[in-house]
C-alpha cells in the first residue's frame, strides 16, 4: 500500500463529517500538491511525498500516545477516532502548494 493509499484509507475510515468528501476531493485534485509535496524545505520529511507521510506518522504517534496507560488512566484523556484523524492528518494543510523539492549547495556545470 502506498503512503497516499494509506492516507486515503485512514481518512475515509475515520472522518465522516459533512464536507469531508469535498476536502478529500480537493487534496486529490491537480490544485493540491498534498501527496507529492515535501513537509518542509530542509528539515523533517523534506522529500517528495513527505507532507503526506509526515501526516500519517503524526496520526500513528498520536494514536499510540492516546492508547498508553498513562494517557488513559492518569491523564484521563479520551478522544474520538474522528477527532484524532482530523487533528493529525490535517494539521499541516497550510503547507499545500508552499514547499517545493529543491537543492541546496549543489554544484552545477560551472562549479
Amino acid at each position: 500500500m502506498t503512503v497516499k493509499e494509506k492516507f486515503i484509507q485512514i481518512y475515509n475510515e475515520h472522518i465522516k463529517r459533512e464536507g469531508a468528501d469535498k476536502l478529500l476531493e480537493y487534496l486529490l485534485s491537480p490544485s493540491s500538491d498534498f501527496f507529492t509535496a515535501p513537509a518542509s524545505a530542509r528539515y523533517h520529511s523534506s522529500y517528495e511525498g513527505g507532507l503526506c507521510e509526515h501526516s500519517i506518522n503524526v496520526f500513528d504517534c498520536l494514536v499510540g500516545y492516546l492508547e498508553s496507560r498513562h494517557t488513559r488512566e492518569d491523564l484521563k484523556l479520551s478522544y474520538s477516532m474522528e477527532s484524532i484523524a482530523i487533528v493529525s492528518l490535517l494539521h499541516d494543510l497550510c503547507k499545500i502548494n508552499v514547499y517545493k523539492k529543491g537543492f541546496r549547495n549543489v554544484k552545477d556545470e560551472s562549479g
